[in-house]
């Protein structure tokens, strides 16, 4: 059992205050050269901080043999590390443990620090990053840089792996190109990844932890209408606009049907019983009954939970015309589709013009063209060893499965036979600590936490 470990177990935590360990020291200046590096599509480069974190690797004694860095000549600022520390077993399969380490954009003059500064405020740090997802790649380099000073010999092979692409739709993805390019650096039997992790009560205290089991496909239609226009003095009913305002509205009123998976059916079950409101018990029966339908009404009052039981599919932008005294000629929207686990992106495209019942709408599938892998299983070989864990550092707070409405980089690796989990120990606030907006934080213990149950679950899982 770790030190942390121990603590938590006696009912302590991590002061804001208090010092930190030799070893978390060491960990601060990774996760600090990793945030500090600038990687967002526009002005960074996660080459850069791929080479910085292969340095850091090789500084701590695991032989340059066993990392690889990789770049293509299209996106020569878009690389990224695999690195493989060597088990002892000849026939057990590898763990893979990922993160992105590309970040979203972040202006200086919004943020009222440098977000591409590390900086230690009331417990919290604060940068672009922290929170999505330098913590955890800081962790992986870390990990491994422990295992080798410590001389740990694992059964399995333990393989990390840094990408970039991951928070930009249609940029280069690394870990797309590994499975398609190089699956011998990443082949493993399953992949540890961001998506799980806990929430606290907005006071500092962890009120439950996740791992995440599958989630949606992401997908993009272009809705398009034309027509030979003329002068606006001249109205017809033949109008490209009016036309795809009609299909518009035929999506915005049809409800995909509720489905669930094995996964979606737990979490119901366990997250309703422990809401203890109407949508709780609603929660419970759907997870019963999943066709008990006065439920499922309330349940779909939630946001969150409508969306987590179905397809969904929404307008996200639109354009057309051409000039203000003339009929429009063209006219076009841009449906963004978050697809249960399944269904093809065909399927779905098909699905809409159904809906839209006008062969005179164009309904085209947008690049890039995500795969649509099953959910991986509720495997008790991997769910359990973490409920286990959990226990030990957040007592009677349970590990609940559940499925992300959005996506990662786990549909890549789905999709090529490696079932990927998004794994617990890190956790946030209420509010999602400014992930993805301004003044992105995490707080320090979860950093430390979860940084120490990380490597423990991995331990347990490699011995």
């Amino acid at each position: 059992m770790s030190m942390l470990a121990a603590l938590a177990v006696m009912g302590q935590a991590y002061a804001a205050d208090a010092p930190l360990r030799p070893d978390q020291e060491a960990f601060l200046e990774i996760f600090k050269e990793l945030v500090e590096t600038n990687t967002t599509l526009s002005s960074g480069s996660c080459t850069l901080a791929s080479e910085r974190m292969a340095a850091r690797l090789k500084a701590g004694g695991i032989p340059a043999s066993q990392i690889t860095l990789f770049a293509t000549p299209e996106h020569p600022k878009e690389g990224g590390l695999v690195a493989v520390y060597p088990g002892t077993s000849s026939t057990a399969k590898p763990i893979l443990a990922i993160a992105h380490i590309d970040v979203v954009e972040a202006k200086r003059e919004d943020w009222e620090r440098d977000p591409f500064k590390l900086v230690e405020e009331d417990g919290y740090f604060y940068a672009r990053g922290v929170g999505d997802v330098k913590s955890q790649a800081a962790v992986w380099v870390d990990m491994l840089i422990r295992f080798q000073q410590s001389g740990y010999q694992p059964k399995r092979t333990v393989k990390i792996a840094l990408t970039c692409g991951e928070e930009t739709n249609g940029a280069f993805n690394g870990i797309e190109w590994l499975a398609a390019n190089r699956r011998d650096l990443i082949d493993a039997e399953f992949a540890l990844n961001e998506g799980g992790g806990g929430d606290t009560d907005g006071k500092g205290k962890v009120v439950g932890q996740s791992v995440q089991v599958g989630e949606k496909t992401f997908a993009n239609f272009r809705l398009e209408t034309r027509n030979p226009g003329g002068h606006s003095s001249v109205p017809v009913r033949d109008n490209a606009i009016y036309q795809l305002a009609r299909a518009l509205g035929k999506i915005d009123e049809h409800e995909f049907p509720l489905e669930m998976t094995e996964t979606t059916r737990k979490y119901f079950a366990q997250s309703g019983a422990g809401r203890g409101d109407e949508i709780g018990k609603a929660m419970m029966a759907l997870a019963a009954n999943p066709d008990d339908k006065a439920a499922e009404a309330i349940v779909n009052t939630n946001p969150f939970l409508h969306s987590n039981l179905r397809t969904t599919c929404v307008a996200t932008l639109l354009d057309g015309g051409h000039a203000p005294n003339a009929l429009p000629q063209r006219a076009g929207a841009n449906v963004n589709c978050r697809i249960f686990p399944g269904h093809t992106i065909a399927e779905i495209g098909a699905e809409l013009s159904k809906i839209i019942g006008d062969p005179g709408v164009t309904v085209t599938a947008l690049p890039p063209v995500r795969p649509s892998p099953p959910a991986p299983p509720l495997d008790p070989r991997i769910i359990g060893p973490m409920e286990v864990l959990a226990e030990k550092y957040w007592p009677g707070i349970p590990v609940i499965a559940s499925m992300a409405n959005g996506y990662t980089d786990a549909t890549f690796l789905g999709a090529v036979g490696i079932p990927t989990y998004g794994i617990p120990g890190m956790w946030f606030d209420p509010d999602g600590n400014g992930v993805h907006g301004l003044n992105e934080r995490r707080e320090g213990k979860s950093v430390y936490g979860g940084r120490d149950y990380m490597c423990d679950r991995v331990k347990a899982y490699a011995d």
